[in-house]
């Protein structure tokens, strides 16, 4: 009887152990997201299911490129790809990206520019200074997001700056559909 007992103990104490380790990793390492709409195509597809590591950016910096998930609302995260870091000067004209009025390569739209017609738009010309909030170069702790589809995206564009406390982190693994598993990112 004492032997039965004490099976259920320790496996009721594994179960609990196994049960606050999900709980830590959950709460501050790693979350699953599935990606909603067409924001982020070619790069991402509506239903896409990814691993968002929310540790990442309390050691280190967003970068140009990455591919990160924030609060848009209380209730809604949006996945886009950061274009612009603190103290830049950000612009787009006739589909060219200018960061500090340089041009800058974004190789994950390579494609969709090589098969546009020569009168097609890819981003509506734009420059910071006629964003939400009206900024000469963007402030420290923000980011400017965009989404890789840029006529089909909710981006700061419309919403402003995002700021870091609004980030849950990085993303770039696809873990279904198993089709398109993948690391995906610069």
């Amino acid at each position: 009887m004492k032997k039965q007992k004490s099976d259920w103990f320790d496996w009721i104490k594994a179960l609990l152990i196994a049960v606050a380790v999900a709980f830590v990793i959950r709460t501050f390492f790693f979350i699953p997201i599935i990606v909603d709409g067409p924001s982020m195509l070619p790069t991402l597809h509506d239903r896409d299911q990814m691993i968002v590591n929310k540790f990442v950016y309390r050691i280190k910096k967003p970068e140009r490129f990455d591919i990160v998930v924030f609060h848009a609302s209380d209730k809604k995260d949006f996945i886009k790809r950061v274009i612009g870091l603190p103290g830049e000067h950000v612009a787009v004209k006739d589909n060219i990206l200018y960061i500090d009025h340089e041009p800058v390569e974004e190789p994950f739209l390579s494609e969709l520019k090589e098969n546009m017609k020569p009168y097609q738009i890819l981003t509506e010309d734009f420059q910071l200074e006629n964003l939400p909030g009206g900024y000469a170069a963007i402030p420290e702790n923000h980011v400017l997001v965009l989404g890789d589809n840029r006529s089909n995206s909710v981006d700061s564009r419309s919403i402003g700056l995002i700021s870091m406390d609004q980030i849950v982190g990085k993303t770039s693994l696809i873990y279904w559909p198993m089709d398109r598993i993948q690391i995906v990112g610069k």
